[in-house]
């Protein structure tokens, strides 16, 4: 194989990226021919070249770089709710305002759903009124964490504590205005992973 040409390599592994990062598709031989004024055989010749080089990944016809992989778009699809749910699930479908992506490179994987925060309870914690607070769906928090709880027919967003000494559950507002909740139990329906800042 005649060696080939480093600056066209070069060119088509930039016109590559550009083009992912513009498109999230990958370009077809047809697109780098035209883009750079060659021929699509040549255009596929330099791909395997380049992928045998290590230079690039060219596999089924997707190109991948190591600037594209940092820049996957994996996400996890999140309900915002106006209110927290606790109802069935027609009941659920009906309180969301919205489904969203989430990146899994910032917010991670899992059973999401983002509740739209009301009042100050929580302003201590950092959630003010209007904030986006992203929960993930479980039964059981440990001591410390912020949960969405119901307790006794109704939700609530606090900070989690096992009182074993009272035999209660405590949750436990950050504001000092408000006096934390005593139950012998409670249902927990999720524990916060993130805060999203309300735009002021």
């Amino acid at each position: 194989m005649r060696t080939k040409n480093q600056a066209l390599m070069e060119k088509i592994r930039a016109f590559a990226e550009e083009h992912i990062l513009k498109t999230g598709a990958s370009p077809s031989t047809s697109d780098i021919a035209e883009a750079l004024g060659i021929a699509r055989s040549t255009a596929y010749k330099y791909l395997s070249a380049m992928d045998n080089m290590g230079k690039i990944s060219y596999r089924g016809g997707v190109i991948e770089t190591g600037r594209t992989r940092l820049c996957e778009s994996r996400t996890s699809r999140a309900a915002i709710v106006g209110s927290i749910p606790c109802g069935t699930p027609e009941e659920e479908e009906e309180a969301v305002e919205a489904y969203v992506a989430l990146p899994d490179a910032i917010f991670g994987t899992g059973d999401f759903y983002i509740l739209r925060a009301s009042g100050d309870s929580m302003q201590g914690a950092g959630i003010d009124s209007g904030d986006l607070v992203v929960i993930e769906r479980c039964s059981c928090a440990r001591d410390g964490e912020i949960v969405v709880a119901l307790v006794e027919g109704e939700n609530t967003l606090k900070r989690y504590y096992v009182d074993r000494e009272a035999g209660k559950i405590r949750l436990h507002a950050e504001n000092p205005r408000y006096a934390d909740i005593m139950a012998s139990e409670c249902e927990i329906q999720g524990v916060a992973r993130h805060i999203i800042k309300a735009v002021v």
